[in-house]
């Protein structure tokens, strides 16, 4: 035997070895790894065909460094090997070193199957103009393309078609090269008819298939769901002959998106009795359908038929399905469920961590929420966000703001939702210049446009005093939404402006908006602030006889709020006789505080009462109640309330009041002795008393609701936290600059009046922010006409 007959059998034994490296397994490294040192140990120099299967066997293993190592060895390596390792890079997501690859390979040695496998590449890392373009040179280096050609360019011209004559001109490109037979082809162009919302092309060709596979029918409906077209998406489910599962997950979960729940029940019933094989995608859409629905019960069911059927789940179907449950759980206010699922999990990702998280926020309890913050492993954006967020909406604005600055300082880039809920606590603590800077870095970083930094600015702008700048605001925004109106309305009601609020109540309907629940809500306290009864009580009827809308507990108590105000409590208890449920606490708060304004005594103490049954632990009724009693000089009946508070352990919230000076919040007790600036503050505001005397300001001790002499309740009246707090905004703040301060109860009648004549005395306004409602004071007068 001749030596070149000798490595003629050598090689021959090597090539069938690495045959049985195929069809890849994850053996084939190691195998394809041991023939090859079997090779060099013999002394034995592959060529040719050898080389490019152990280069393939290499690039399949996603071992592209060994496959590299080897192809660099070989002096000139053909186009068999070069198209191995494009494919390998664009398949690990190194699309750079593919087109490397691609570009260094001499035009002469190419072929189509060559340009396939980078067109391959871009088509799938979604880079549809590199796809196109390179198709586009593949033309004009003459090189013919074939189907696979075509099925990749067509799912590149997907990604970024917007145009109806692209889908066309790439149509007749097909049907001149002679594909437009073959159904991969056909179904890359369906794509890109529905994703650039021609359905009805997309039909017509879909009709016109000689032969369909199930990715036809799957592209179809999905093309339907994703263009809002659920009927027709139905309709072609019920008129397949094969019942295919991915279809049928298409169809429901369309209904979950489009918040047809119903219809996607019916559709996972009917999979069910046609046994057809649920997978975790049908089990994620109908659990995350109960969940939007609150069907709790029914997801229940759900996850007992799971743990029934699915004996030993794998990972990828056991993830997504548990953070589905999770989510399901503490949507329907079952936090402890939902960690029970989660303590369960044999895998876990960041979305089950976020979920969590989530559930602890919305569910109030923010201890928890927090120490589970921090044993978290890893975190992302959404993490920090809905952290800094929930810190806000549940009055941790403090906190929330120091959690926004440690994600700055962790590394993390804020993003317009991470602002949002950093401006939120800005409006909650009252911190204009705070939120002023806030809103200066959105526009640094380009956030400016953005819906949620926006509407959160309107309020933050809102509750800090300064309505006209979140009315400048809402008018330059360059889009705005319900939420935005909402805002808007509420930010007028809060501070007086009925008239003006209702006024933009009725823009919103020209703009063609339809009001929610929220927008009446926010249209009644407009109208209970400004005495607007009659109109409050037109738009309250207009709910359900214009929008369908059904008035919640909420929309009533507002209701009752207006007739209290107004004095018309005839009218407010025949409200509640009226209403289709049991009056509850919000209700009963509402008359109880129009009873006390206008001295309603006996009717107060039945409001109280109830109130008091049902919520035994909240001070504010008995407050409420003993100073009704103290008003009319029933003081037995007083120290037989403040008695019950505390036999019950209720304690009173204390009064306080803070001010923003220099970046810093200054607070005020009743009678603070704690400030370290407070004598000075007492001394100061003694002096604007004296100017305020001048005017006719005379203190109004029926505000001290306590027995004791005249004069002493004169000085409890000046040691009141908001009157301190002003004097102190007063002393600080720059001639004529408006002062803004900030009070955690509802603001005392004597320091309303005296805040007027305050006004006058300094020359400049006083905002004061109390529990229910803004107060603007202007030369003697205020923005509420006394109405409040």
């Amino acid at each position: 035997m001749t030596s070149p007959e000798l490595i003629r059998v050598v090689a021959n034994r090597y090539a069938s070895q690495l045959q049985l490296c195929y069809p890849q397994t994850p053996a084939s490294f190691s195998l394809a790894k041991a023939i090859h040192a079997q090779m060099i140990a013999s002394g034995f120099h592959p060529r040719g065909h050898i080389l490019n299967r152990l280069i393939d066997v290499y690039c399949k293993s996603s071992r592209i460094d060994s496959a590299r190592n080897l192809f660099d060895k070989i002096p000139e390596p053909d186009i068999v090997s070069r198209t191995s390792l494009v494919l390998a890079y664009s398949t690990s997501g190194n699309i750079k070193k593919a087109r490397e690859m691609f570009e260094e390979t001499p035009l002469s040695i190419r072929d189509s199957v060559f340009y396939n496998a980078m067109i391959t590449g871009f088509s799938r890392n979604e880079d549809g103009h590199a796809c196109i373009k390179l198709f586009r040179q593949m033309l004009r280096d003459e090189f013919r393309p074939d189907n696979f050609t075509f099925t990749s360019v067509l799912g590149g011209l997907a990604l970024v078609v917007d145009r109806e004559m692209q889908c066309k001109q790439m149509h007749c490109t097909v049907l001149k090269s002679g594909t437009g037979f073959v159904t991969s082809v056909l179904n890359a162009l369906v794509s890109v008819y529905v994703n650039c919302a021609m359905m009805f092309e997309a039909r017509k060709l879909f009709d016109e298939m000689s032969e369909k596979d199930e990715l036809s029918w799957t592209t179809m409906v999905t093309g339907y769901v994703k263009n809002d077209e659920l009927d027709a998406a139905r309709e072609l489910v019920d008129g397949m002959n094969e019942k295919l599962a991915v279809a049928w997950n298409a169809m429901i979960s369309g209904y979950v998106h489009h918040g047809r729940y119903g219809e996607a029940l019916d559709m996972f019933r009917k999979m069910y009795f046609m046994g057809i094989k649920m997978d975790e995608f049908t089990y994620t859409s109908i659990i995350s359908g109960c969940a939007h629905a609150g069907l709790f019960q029914l997801g229940q069911q759900v996850h007992a038929y799971v743990l029934r059927t699915e004996g030993k789940p794998t990972p990828d179907f056991s993830l997504p399905v548990n953070n589905a449950l999770v989510t399901l759980y503490w949507k329907c206010d079952k936090v402890d469920w939902a960690r029970e699922v989660f303590n369960n999990m044999p895998v876990r990702d960041l979305v089950s961590w976020n979920a969590i998280l989530s559930g602890y926020v919305n569910a109030g309890r923010i201890d928890e929420g927090m120490s589970f913050f921090r044993e978290m492993p890893e975190r992302n954006p959404l993490t920090w966000i809905v952290m800094i967020s929930g810190l806000a909406q549940h009055g941790f604005g403090e906190e929330g703001l120091k959690l926004f600055n440690q994600m700055k300082s962790e590394g993390f880039e804020p993003c317009d939702y991470s602002f949002a809920g950093a401006i939120t606590s800005c409006a909650m603590l009252g911190t204009l210049k705070h939120g002023c800077q806030l809103h200066a870095q959105l526009v640094r970083l380009g956030f400016e446009s953005s819906l949620s930094a926006g509407n959160a600015l309107i309020t933050m702008y809102a509750r800090c005093g300064a309505v006209e700048a979140a009315s400048v605001l809402f008018h330059t925004m360059p889009c705005v939404d319900s939420v935005s109106w909402n805002a808007m309305i509420a930010a007028l009601g809060q501070h007086g402006h009925g008239v003006q609020a209702l006024e933009l109540f009725e823009l919103m309907l020209k703009e063609g908006i339809l009001p929610d629940r929220i927008t009446f809500l926010t249209v009644l306290s407009a109208c209970s602030h400004a005495g607007l009864v009659k109109e409050g009580q037109y738009f309250f009827d207009s709910m359900h006889r214009l929008y369908r809308l059904t008035p919640g507990e909420d929309h009533y108590a507002r209701l009752v709020d207006l007739l209290c105000r107004a004095g018309k409590f005839l009218e407010a208890k025949d409200v509640i006789t009226s209403m289709p449920f049991e009056p509850g606490a919000p209700v009963w708060e509402a008359l109880l505080a129009g009873c006390r304004t206008h001295g309603n005594v006996d009717l107060g103490i039945q409001a109280a009462e109830r109130l008091i049954e049902l919520m035994p632990q909240h001070d504010g009724s008995y407050v409420l109640l003993s100073n009704m009693y103290a008003t009319a000089g029933r003081w037995d009946d007083v120290a037989k309330t403040r008695k019950l508070m505390r036999d019950r352990g209720v304690h009173k919230e204390p009064g306080c009041s803070w001010v923003e000076v220099e970046n810093k919040v200054h607070v005020f007790l009743v009678d603070d002795t704690v400030h370290p600036e407070v004598q000075a503050v007492y001394n100061y505001l003694s002096q604007l008393v004296l100017e305020m005397r001048k005017l006719g300001y005379v203190p109004d001790t029926k505000f001290v609701l306590h027995e004791m002499e005249s004069d002493r309740k004169e000085q409890v009246l000046s040691a009141h936290s908001e009157k301190l707090a002003v004097a102190f905004a007063l002393m600080k703040f720059p001639r004529g600059a408006t002062v803004r301060v900030f009070k955690n109860l509802r603001i005392c009648g004597d320091c309303h009046n005296a805040f007027k004549f305050m006004s006058k005395v300094v020359g400049r306004e006083i905002v004061v922010r109390d529990a229910k409602r803004f107060h603007h004071f202007r030369d003697c007068e205020c923005s509420c006409g006394d109405y409040w």
